[in-house]
């Protein structure tokens, strides 16, 4: 009879990603405030509201993914289970760095757009 390590490893990821999701979340809404107030200077209570629906918005994607990563081929020894964990984190991560990353292009867009910097060059052509 075979060990399956399966469940180990739902468990342990399901845990991660939620432990993970919640750390980030709150260091995103933490340290994204002051980023908000500068892209939204006019209106004190827009950067919040901002912050939040961002918060609410992320939790949504980053555990609807998580979750959606759930199903792996089964895990018969603790090395192929290690890497099946490490593999469904590895690319959670990755999908949340992007989304970060493109969240933090379309503020900064935003910030140069409200300080009226001028528009990217036309191509010439």
């Amino acid at each position: 009879m075979t060990t399956n390590y399966l469940p180990h490893v739902y468990i342990a990821y399901a845990t991660l990603a939620l432990a993970l999701t919640i750390y980030l979340a709150r260091t995103l809404a933490h340290h994204g405030g002051v980023f908000l107030e500068s892209v939204f200077p006019d209106d004190p209570r827009l950067a919040p509201a901002v912050n939040r629906l961002l918060v609410v918005g992320f939790y949504l994607v980053n555990l609807g993914w998580a979750l959606m990563m759930l199903r792996a081929p089964s895990a018969e020894t603790v090395t192929v289970a290690l890497e099946t964990l490490a593999r469904k984190l590895g690319v959670l991560l990755m999908v949340l760095a992007a989304m970060h990353f493109a969240n933090l292009l379309v503020f900064h867009w935003l910030r140069q757009r409200g300080r009226g910097a001028p528009a990217s060059p036309a191509v010439a052509g």
